[in-house]
């Protein structure tokens, strides 16, 4: 099985240059704890209920004056379409993620691939979960 045919192709982003306060309101709106960010369509980080609580809130900055650009993780993690399930995995365990964003090779965002997704796949249930449990103990 290929990650086209498990990810979740309608993606909610954010441009880099939103507040933080517009991107906590549309994580709660949508019931999701991370954005692909993006800028000028192009994707250029990720931004996860964490980074919003660790990077900006506690150091005192005010949600409203704070841009997406300055909380995002830059490094993201990224895989091609046409790659395996098991590429997937492998490459989330080795990079200690739970999701993968999945881009074309102009590198625009085209889906997103979590953990959760692969424990859906009956013959990869057992692998996702030894995923998670190696995530849990780095």
């Amino acid at each position: 099985m290929r990650i086209f045919e498990l990810m979740t192709k309608n993606v909610e982003t954010i441009e880099a240059d939103e507040s933080l306060r517009v991107a906590a309101l549309r994580m709660r709106t949508c019931n999701i704890g991370a954005l692909p960010v993006t800028e000028s369509g192009q994707l250029v980080g990720m931004l996860t209920d964490r980074d919003i609580t660790v990077r900006s809130t506690a150091l005192g900055q005010h949600p409203e004056h704070t841009r997406v650009r300055e909380a995002m993780t830059t490094a993201v993690i990224t895989c091609q379409p046409d790659a395996t399930l098991g590429v997937a995995e492998q490459l989330m365990e080795d990079k200690m993620v739970r999701r993968l964003l999945i881009v074309d090779e102009s590198r625009n965002l085209l889906g997103i691939l979590s953990l959760d997704d692969l424990a859906t796949v009956p013959a990869e249930v057992l692998r996702a979960g030894s995923v998670l449990e190696h995530l849990r103990h780095a």
